[in-house]
């Protein structure tokens, strides 16, 4: 049986796993980054780890979704919007000589895309969009079952999509970190509501306690949520207007807030998308969850024989 190694290069965590010719995760290897030790600190977490993988299974190929823009013909890494160390860098080059084997590279949401498309929630639909809602907002759309790539570097960039003429984007309403930031300033005039309840003493992350808000029926957490899904939904109407997608899938840690997120963006999105076009795209929840850049990544791998 061919082996591939799939990896997932963030600014928050490193993946590697180890899967079959059908994307399927046989073992798996989970590092937290310290974006502070910039893009070095990572590429010694993977060297450290390699030979260990490699020894224990016959790797075939290498895929890699990694966490901003890249160009996919050469494997070399344009920048990190989030750590330093990576401008310009031949990630391809430098992984095919610690392993010996090709080496594909893409866009992290790019592969989250793909591995949606073809393995999780995106199945049976053609073509698929793919956001990750995350510490940033990335995109990513599979078409007959391959990434769909533009012009060098090619990603479907849907957070840096505007919302308006003043150059507010999308990643600046919708992204984990914006939603920290919203729920930190409705806490403080709201300091008896739910939400505030449930992120006090947090420093971080108080997005992850907005589902549990919503839950208990707060407004504070109901107003955040329709705000977010409202923006998000704006800025995927230009997305179904210019690539028509069967299905829209919902990926990152903000997704994880679940159907209250799903059904809200696509109620607002079908506010915002022309009447021909109805219903609409479907909106799923990625049904990979933190897989579907790794799961990309090993159908990436499988076919870069």
């Amino acid at each position: 049986m061919n082996k591939f190694l799939g990896i997932e290069i963030g600014g928050t965590k490193l993946q590697m796993v180890v899967g079959d010719e059908q994307a399927s995760i046989l073992q798996r290897w989970r590092f937290d980054v310290d974006a502070a030790r910039g893009g070095a600190a990572i590429r010694a977490q993977i060297e450290t780890a390699l030979p260990e993988i490699l020894k224990a299974h016959g790797i075939t190929a290498v895929g890699v979704g990694y966490g901003g823009p890249v160009d996919w013909r050469t494997g070399i890494i344009c920048r990190s919007h989030q750590v330093e160390g990576w401008a310009d860098f031949p990630l391809g080059d430098w992984l095919r000589e610690r392993t010996g084997k090709p080496v594909i590279i893409d866009n992290d949401a790019n592969c989250g895309s793909l591995g949606e498309a073809m393995r999780g929630a995106g199945q049976g639909s053609n073509p698929v969009f793919y956001v990750t809602l995350g510490s940033g907002v990335g995109g990513g759309l599979a078409v007959d079952g391959k990434i769909f790539h533009g012009a060098k570097p090619g990603e479907s960039e849907i957070g840096h999509v505007r919302l308006d003429r003043s150059g507010t984007i999308v990643e600046e309403r919708c992204s984990g970190w914006a939603v920290d930031k919203a729920i930190r300033a409705a806490v403080l005039e709201n300091k008896d509501s739910p939400l505030a309840r449930l992120t006090a003493g947090m420093e971080r992350a108080e997005a992850s306690r907005l589902a549990p808000a919503f839950c208990e029926n707060c407004p504070v957490a109901r107003r955040i949520l329709d705000q977010v899904a409202d923006d998000l939904a704006f800025g995927l109407s230009h997305v179904t207007h210019l690539m028509h997608p069967e299905a829209i899938v919902l990926g990152g840690g903000l997704a994880l807030m679940g159907d209250p997120l799903r059904s809200s963006v696509e109620s607002a999105l079908r506010r915002f998308t022309m009447e021909a076009f109805a219903p609409g795209p479907r909106i799923a929840l990625a049904a990979l969850r933190e897989d579907a850049v790794p799961v990309g990544a090993l159908l990436l791998a499988a076919n870069a024989r």
